[in-house]
């Protein structure tokens, strides 16, 4: 089946989707446009979900809330970005960089003190970069080459150990077999002292380790909250689950294992 991910050509996200799935990857220009495909069982789907740097991908946490499709497997990617221009960085006028991308770079980026335009991808940025002489597109390796791109500065992150975690998604869940963790979306429905605490408690005592949470707006108003979870698949998992099922709202987004990705 065709995996779907984000365009255009020369995204981090077509360039794992490449590496992992080879070439029967179709480009898509929004996260959102991707999801809806799978929950319609066209295609599967590779999303980036968080970045050590930035946090939680917002439009991937939407879009699991609001469409019904399962995560299937989860990818790492070091995340490498470089400043293309045609001349020097002092003297550009503009830099056309993804918000998140920004967000990785802002060190570099602020102390440059160059206007910088935000853009729907890091390859996005390296088309509107094409049409201004004096305009620098914040990009990954790929999608210089791709563009023809001269690279004046590597390697603008913040941090040497960025990473950005991918999911894959499909329009149904996969057997446990071989899992190492599982998902979860959970919706409290109320607010009440102690709330966050109980739901966690079901996994603390079974000592069940989470290897991440965050909030997300419910949007039914201002302090009302849906919570993604994920745990490791240890024993007392299972246990946990089912009782926290009876404490409140719990979708299971999927139990997946980790996928290697060749030269990475």
């Amino acid at each position: 089946m065709t995996v779907a991910t984000l365009g255009p050509a020369g995204t981090f996200s077509h360039e794992l989707a490449a590496a992992l799935f080879g070439d029967d990857v179709e480009l898509l220009p929004t996260i959102r446009a991707i999801i809806e495909r799978v929950a319609g069982g066209s295609a599967t789907g590779l999303v980036p979900i968080e970045n050590s740097e930035a946090g939680g991908v917002g439009e991937t946490l939407q879009g699991l809330m609001e469409f019904n499709v399962s995560i299937t497997g989860e990818a790492y990617m070091p995340i490498r970005h470089h400043l293309a221009a045609r001349e020097e960085p002092s003297r550009l006028g503009v830099i056309y960089a993804h918000p998140q991308t920004h967000e990785q770079c802002s060190v570099l980026l602020d102390n440059l003190g160059v206007e910088v335009v935000h853009t729907s991808s890091n390859a996005a940025s390296a088309v509107a970069m094409q049409k201004d002489e004096h305009a620098g597109a914040v990009v990954s390796e790929m999608a210089a080459q791709i563009y023809a791109l001269p690279i004046v500065l590597r390697d603008l992150q913040n941090s040497s150990t960025n990473t950005t975690r991918f999911v894959e998604i499909s329009s149904g869940p996969r057997g446990n077999a071989g899992s190492t963790k599982c998902s979860l979306l959970v919706d409290p429905q109320t607010d009440r002292v102690g709330l966050l605490a109980d739901l966690l408690g079901v996994f603390a005592r079974r000592r069940v380790n989470l290897t991440r949470i965050e909030s997300r707006p419910s949007r039914r108003g201002m302090g009302r909250y849906i919570f993604f979870i994920d745990i490791e698949v240890s024993e007392g998992w299972r246990e946990a689950k089912e009782e926290l099922k009876q404490m409140t709202t719990v979708r299971e987004l999927g139990c997946y294992a980790r996928m290697e990705v060749p030269g990475l």
